[in-house]
């Protein structure tokens, strides 16, 4: 059977359209996923701080088609995505739920509504009473797990997957692995992913870092 690791962050609209189409490819393919929520302001602070520059000082000619090319990836994938007024997000809280989801046997539901909150009804997903709704939402109890993101050993797990792609050549989100070695990133990846999963691509290993 073939594997796919998905390491992903809410915070990123590619990322959510990324994660909207992959179910698709998972029944499709058959393949075992591996989801492993990370902090992808962690990976930018080491190995990608070239994206704040080009935040701060965007490119207007480039900025203009980038609205137009979200859009359209949003309408092909039939999601929302809106302009949240809190960009980027402080994602930490919302993440380190990710894992106690995962432990919960929930995560796809947690992730699945997170991402709409915040790219959908463009709500403020650090904060505590959004982050409440989100479990509600989905049957997790919301004092239990904005207690256990304050965990010592819930922290560290974000962490380590986090510091865990980076090591792997990872560079942002969302990146994921055919078969625990070629690596693909980004949205746009996604058929060559589901090719590599089917064994119709030859898989190739990225150079870790280092």
């Amino acid at each position: 059977m073939a594997t796919l690791e998905f390491y992903f962050d809410c915070s990123s609209p590619w990322t959510y359209l990324c994660f909207a189409r992959v179910h698709e490819v998972i029944e499709r393919t058959g393949a075992e996923v591996i989801w492993k929520p990370i902090l992808v302001g962690g990976v930018f602070n080491v190995v990608n701080k070239e994206v704040y520059e080009l935040r701060a000082k965007p490119n207007p000619i480039k900025g203009k088609y980038y609205v137009k090319d979200l859009q359209d990836w949003a309408s092909f994938t039939g999601i929302k995505i809106g302009q949240p007024p809190v960009f980027p997000v402080k994602a930490v809280d919302p993440m380190r739920g990710a894992i106690v989801a995962q432990d919960e046997g929930k995560l796809v539901p947690y992730a699945w509504a997170m991402f709409e909150a915040y790219w959908g009804d463009l709500k403020d997903i650090s904060q505590p009473e959004e982050i409440a709704k989100i479990c509600e939402k989905v049957g997790i109890d919301p004092e239990m797990l904005l207690k256990r993101i304050k965990d010592q050993d819930i922290k560290d797990r974000l962490k380590q997957n986090t510091e865990e792609v980076i090591e792997r050549g990872g560079f942002g989100s969302p990146t994921m692995f055919v078969n625990g070695e070629s690596m693909f990133f980004g949205n746009d990846r996604l058929p060559l992913v589901e090719a590599a999963l089917k064994g119709e691509l030859p898989l190739k290993k990225a150079a870790a870092r280092g």
